[in-house]
């Protein structure tokens, strides 16, 4: 089963935290000095907010539970004519998955991912010690492992 994905970056977390937990009736699932994360039902989303990420939305995504879905959608993409950054296994946002990226025709990223499991740091890659995601627009920047790296890291 699939659900919608929203990354956004805010200023001061434990005000977000509260503001988006009133907002949603329910606390995140995973909170961390400088991320925080819902998993909703009702709508069916996974919500991320981080200190790390540019003010404002930082990213869409679609995630999966089953590597089957996610083979499902990658191929949509590639069908769709669409420009897809294969990033493949990465760590960030405290987990480790399997993803790919796209960007909308208005240059917002996209990701489609399948979340293997929890883990204790944000990202592998070192140079991501300040900053969140590694999108297709910014892959291969100093602050952004490339993608081809097994290590590379963005949000889940």
């Amino acid at each position: 089963m699939k659900r919608f994905h929203i990354h956004v970056g805010v200023e001061k977390l434990d005000e977000s935290i509260r503001f988006y937990s009133a907002l949603f009736g329910a606390e995140p699932v995973k909170t961390k000095s400088d991320y925080a994360k819902w998993l909703l039902e009702d709508p069916r989303v996974n919500f991320a907010i981080s200190t790390r990420a540019n003010k404002g939305m930082d990213h869409l995504g679609i995630q999966v539970e089953e590597e089957s879905e996610l083979t499902e959608l990658r191929e949509r993409l590639k069908a769709g004519d669409m420009a897809v950054v294969e990033e493949g296994e990465t760590v960030c946002c405290y987990a480790r998955s399997e993803k790919s990226w796209i960007q909308d025709p208005a240059g917002i990223p996209w990701e489609a991912y399948r979340t293997m499991e929890d883990v204790q740091l944000f990202s592998s890659h070192p140079d991501q010690a300040e900053t969140a995601c590694c999108t297709p627009d910014t892959m291969g920047t100093p602050e952004c492992c490339e993608a081809s790296e097994k290590t590379a890291g963005c949000c889940s």
